[in-house]
């Protein structure tokens, strides 16, 4: 038996954020990547720990002990030459170094940020634009009416990952909901990395582990990505497919709160799509539908 394959520390010791997050980026290494041998008897998905310690240029019983949580602060140079070694992203490969970090995390007092009275102000002047501020979590804070008209996600109190992981309207209303679930997993494991002592983070991650399959998936691969913007495939019960652009802007002097936008391209068919969008959320055509992660749409 190959021991250096096996899931826990001696005891089933708890391997801890850093041993979990390594196995995790190890199993979706692919061997043929490295010109290593992709043997079809291989127990494990991904390259065997002697592999990554090969790469690493350190010794497969050190590596070892670093996915057994039998050391958690290896130096920044094994750091480094780890990141080199899994070929991690920036991001990635910063969260790895926050993990491995040597003095213990202050834990940042949780407090909920009001959303300034000048940016409630704005959204409500974004007429043709649909926009919102979300917390660290995805809870939306506030909303202009033609977010509202856009997805039932956006309403004031709600959470955006648990209606886009739980609620069957938002699933059929993206296009990119593949796309759009990795996202936001790896978004939410990043704000798990920063410290930061949220009671609502456990509680939403439990939620959702027990009742959405994906998001255990998701969340099991460990990816770490900030929020970003990018591009939002929707198919709109009314008005049918818009190809929009996310914008995704922090909002100053309030840690922690997100500012949505979405706009398309002038003169677009998705431009003309929005100008239809604000005249039905202006006449309440369509604002006047209730969120739920168990049912549809309800006008």
């Amino acid at each position: 038996m190959d021991v250096s394959e096996g899931s826990q520390g001696s005891g089933g010791q708890d391997p801890g954020p850093l041993g979990e997050y390594l196995r995790a980026r190890r199993a979706q290494l692919h061997p043929a990547e490295f010109g290593l041998p992709d043997l079809s008897r291989r127990r494990v998905p991904g390259l065997r720990r002697p592999e990554v310690a090969l790469l690493a240029g350190i010794s497969t019983e050190y590596y070892i002990r670093l996915e057994q949580g039998r050391d958690r602060h290896p130096s920044t140079q094994v750091v480094d030459a780890l990141t080199s070694a899994m070929r991690l992203d920036a991001d990635a490969a910063a969260h790895l170094h926050r993990l491995a970090a040597h003095a213990p995390r202050r834990r940042s007092p949780f407090r909920t940020e009001p959303v300034p009275p000048g940016i409630r102000q704005l959204l409500a002047s974004w007429i043709m634009s649909p926009a919102l501020v979300i917390g660290p979590v995805g809870d939306v804070r506030v909303a202009n009416p033609s977010a509202q008209a856009l997805s039932p996600a956006h309403r004031e109190g709600v959470n955006l990952l648990r209606e886009t992981f739980l609620n069957p309207a938002v699933r059929d209303l993206h296009r990119d909901w593949d796309d759009l679930t990795v996202s936001l997993a790896a978004g939410l494991r990043a704000y798990a990395g920063t410290g930061a002592d949220d009671p609502r983070l456990e509680a939403l991650v439990g939620e959702l582990s027990v009742h959405s399959e994906t998001f255990r998936r998701l969340w099991a691969r460990h990816d770490v990505r900030p929020r970003s913007g990018g591009m939002a495939l929707i198919d709109h019960p009314q008005l049918g497919p818009l190809d929009l652009r996310l914008e995704k802007l922090a909002v100053a002097g309030a840690t922690g709160l997100t500012l949505l936008v979405y706009h398309a391209e002038p003169d677009s068919p998705s431009a003309h799509g929005l100008a239809l969008l604000a005249g039905l959320a202006d006449h309440q055509k369509v604002p006047q539908i209730r969120a739920s992660a168990q049912g549809n749409w309800l006008l």
